[in-house]
């Protein structure tokens, strides 16, 4: 009996209320906003572009009554969460998704209920937030590859600034794109030669060396920006003028409607994306080196009493996440702008890591999450052109919000690898 009780105890004592108690409120929220306060109008969702071979037509509801049907949906699942941490300690993902969807379905019913246009695009939502998912997705998978084997990546920002400058940098020069790509990969490299060589070789603090070669990166970029890109040759800026990488559309898949413009209507960088997150997932998990990544980054000792060079891993691990992240960096100015300009990253690198936690430290997670964020970013626009009324300050936060939620752990509880941040010492 004494044990059974102390099992209680323990589970009680790890039980986390801060699921539940965003919900409620986000629920009162729903119920005044959407409901008591929604607009009589009709939001008009439109499923297809003109340009599209098969046309959907468009999805059209009334304000008034979704938003009040979104609302007691909320009501009834932040209910669920309290009940479900009640009885089993912690919020079913289940429960947290269809929150999440019934919550951003009204919110976005609401918004586009009380505009003078009454509609929205969900395709141009889609392809416009893939602009910011394609850098934020290479990022999350160079903070999977560095966490997994046990190193923090705070650098990932200075990784994407690098890849920026350098593909701009290289494919002016050159003339050619994938020369500024291959270039991209290797200005993360030696980032990521810097960071394993300051936190594993000489054992400082990894949060500190990646804040450092953040700044450094920002600094020497906006440096050799001003002296070099912004030199004129014939009333030109001939060294920042890079090449641009086209779409590649993929013949009848990129015809799908919504799913196709979004990812089958990329660039080369958009699809080596898509086989990075599959590849890097099923070799993490479904691989005898991903078996080796995770020993590493869980229980060092352990792996290396079974003959696994930890250090040597997790060296080789920042150096190929360095080369990702500056690939994403590259997307940037080959694909988005075609240009480089001082700090273009804008903070999608920190992103990127509350991604890689919101996604559970797994590579398709990582996916979703940026997925989210991408979107939140690319709301902004969006409704702007549909006259909103609401402010446009208040849009454009979306994607730090949701970072604070994240890393907040409002998302549900996340466990970062064991040994992340710790360095090893071989006894």
């Amino acid at each position: 009996m004494s044990t059974a009780t102390s099992t209680v105890r323990d589970q009680l004592a790890v039980r986390s209320w801060k699921v539940p108690i965003a919900f409620g409120f986000m629920a009162a929220f729903a119920a005044v906003v959407f409901a008591v306060f929604g607009p009589d109008g009709r939001a008009t969702f439109r499923l297809s572009q003109d340009s599209d071979a098969w046309q959907l037509p468009d999805l059209v509801l009334p304000a008034k009554i979704t938003g009040i049907i979104a609302a007691l949906g909320c009501v009834v699942l932040a209910a669920m969460s309290y009940l479900q941490t009640r009885t089993v300690g912690r919020t079913s993902r289940a429960v947290t998704s269809s929150f999440t969807v019934l919550f951003v379905a009204g919110f976005l019913i609401w918004i586009i209920g009380g505009t003078k246009t009454q509609n929205i695009t969900l395709v141009g939502l889609s392809t416009g937030a893939m602009l910011i998912v394609t850098p934020l997705v290479f990022g999350s998978l160079s903070g999977v590859l560095c966490e997994r084997s046990g190193v923090v990546n705070i650098a990932i920002e200075g990784q994407l600034l690098a890849g920026a400058f350098t593909a701009a940098l290289v494919g002016s020069i050159t003339g050619n794109a994938f020369a500024g790509l291959l270039a991209a990969a290797v200005a993360g490299v030696l980032v990521g030669f810097m960071l394993a060589a300051f936190s594993i070789k000489y054992l400082v603090n990894q949060i500190i060396v990646g804040v450092v070669l953040n700044v450094l990166v920002a600094g020497l970029t906006g440096f050799l920006f001003e002296k070099i890109m912004k030199i004129k040759v014939g009333g030109a800026t001939i060294y920042n003028q890079p090449p641009h990488l086209p779409n590649l559309p993929v013949p009848l898949l990129s015809e799908i409607p919504i799913i196709g413009p979004t990812f089958f209507r990329q660039s080369i960088l958009g699809y080596l994306m898509l086989v990075l997150v599959a590849g890097i997932w099923f070799a993490l998990f479904h691989t005898r080196w991903g078996l080796r990544i995770r020993a590493v980054g869980e229980h060092p000792q352990a792996a290396d009493t079974m003959g696994i060079n930890v250090n040597r891993t997790r060296f080789l691990n920042v150096l190929a996440g360095g080369a990702v992240a500056g690939v994403g960096g590259a997307y940037f100015t080959l694909v988005a702008v075609s240009s480089f300009s001082k700090d273009m990253t804008g903070g999608l690198g920190f992103i990127a890591l509350a991604a890689l936690i919101f996604g559970r430290w797994n590579p398709i997670g990582a996916f979703l999450a940026a997925m989210l964020f991408g979107v939140a970013g690319n709301l902004k626009s969006i409704l702007q052109l549909a006259v909103t009324p609401v402010d446009g300050q208040f849009l454009a936060m979306l994607p730090y919000a949701l970072t604070i939620l994240a890393v907040a752990g409002l998302v549900g509880k996340s466990r970062a690898p064991a040994a992340s941040g710790v360095p090893y010492v071989k006894g």
